[in-house]
């Protein structure tokens, strides 16, 4: 680890030099790249010379501790490398967590797609649940939210919902979400009082930018019609929705919500630029998946992730066996407690998975 942590701290101090060179300030894109670097590399430089100090002071307290006979001065040198031993141990617990390898879209904003699954209109209601309890999450976290696309039933359930939640961290934090949510209650449609089983699906894709995904407009079929639903008569009698059809892979994105036909022009290449991303992105990677199944966050669609029990107010998270009875609590937005699991979790793996 300290050869690696050594390259690093060499290359900080470079930089160092460079971003104060006359030439390098001159070029704004270099300058500014150079900074991200730097910044990026800075809590590691900060721990690793911190680890560098306790190491000096831990040397100089065993040979004192070597060099003297007076009891108390010994009793004191034992308490203070314990101490200093302590310290080390953490400091190299965060150094290993730093050096684990870094999702590069852990930072983006995302779309968070949500569809009504088995159970007809109790599931398109869970679908307006989970749209719920997301949007509150982003707001506890100062993430602006906003429905992208949507497609709702006659009694305020969804059919299918796009949400889009700008902030940095944003997929850090709700990449886990993608699968299979079961909900397990008492429809209020249900005369006999029985409880049923319905499910939604939940994709969560990284927004990505135009360098990205190159997307050639020969490659489009734009189509536009009249959006249905909720909005005011200039949204149902005008011809602003949008459907985008990208012809080479056959995946389409509709955008019906904004009252400009260019505004849903834009929405809908978001949208379809993330989806093509995601779908490029599962390609590559599925051989490796396929070796690491048990891997949190793998993003299988068919996988069922989560059961929300309304009797017993109950959630669990079935890929980390974690179980809590605040099932009101998780549906008003209070994730942190599956969320930081989920991550730990996805930490641990990575630390088996590179020896560290």
């Amino acid at each position: 680890m300290h050869e690696k942590l050594e390259v690093i701290e060499q290359r900080y101090s470079e930089l160092e030099k460079l971003l104060s060179d006359p030439n390098v300030m001159d070029n704004r894109d270099k300058w500014l790249s150079m900074s991200r670097e730097m910044a990026a590399i800075s809590p590691l430089v900060e721990l690793f010379r911190r680890l560098k100090e306790i190491e000096r002071e831990i040397e100089e307290a065993e040979v004192m501790l070597r060099d003297t006979a007076d009891k108390e001065m010994l009793n004191y040198l034992r308490s203070e490398i314990d101490s200093l031993q302590a310290e080390k141990e953490k400091v190299e617990v965060e150094l290993n967590e730093h050096l684990l390898p870094k999702d590069p879209y852990d930072d983006k904003n995302v779309f968070i797609e949500i569809r009504a699954g088995t159970g007809g209109e109790e599931a398109a209601l869970f679908a307006a649940d989970l749209l719920k309890m997301y949007a509150r999450f982003a707001e506890q976290k100062n993430y602006k939210a906003e429905i992208v696309d949507s497609h709702p039933t006659n009694i305020g359930g969804y059919k299918e919902v796009i949400l889009g939640v700008e902030g940095k961290g944003a997929y850090s934090y709700l990449k886990f979400e993608s699968g299979v949510h079961r909900v397990q209650r008492i429809p209020t449609t249900e005369s006999g009082g029985r409880i049923h089983t319905s499910a939604a699906t939940v994709a969560v894709l990284p927004e990505v930018e135009d360098v990205e995904v190159d997307i050639n407009p020969q490659d489009l079929r734009v189509d536009t019609f009249c959006a249905t639903g909720p909005g005011g008569q200039s949204v149902n009698t005008t011809q602003s929705a949008v459907r985008i059809t990208h012809l080479p892979t056959g995946v389409v994105v509709s955008c019906q919500d904004e009252k400009s036909q260019l505004q849903n022009k834009e929405k809908a290449l978001r949208i379809l630029r993330s989806r093509l991303f995601d779908k490029y992105i599962s390609e590559q990677t599925a051989e490796l998946a396929e070796t690491r199944k048990t891997m949190v966050g793998s993003g299988d669609r068919s996988e069922r992730i989560r059961t929300y029990n309304y009797p017993q107010n109950r959630v669990t998270d079935h890929r980390i066996n974690l179980t809590l009875h605040k099932l009101d609590m998780v549906l008003d937005g209070e994730l942190d407690d599956i969320v930081d699991q989920l991550i730990a979790n996805e930490r641990a793996d990575l630390l088996k998975e590179t020896g560290a």
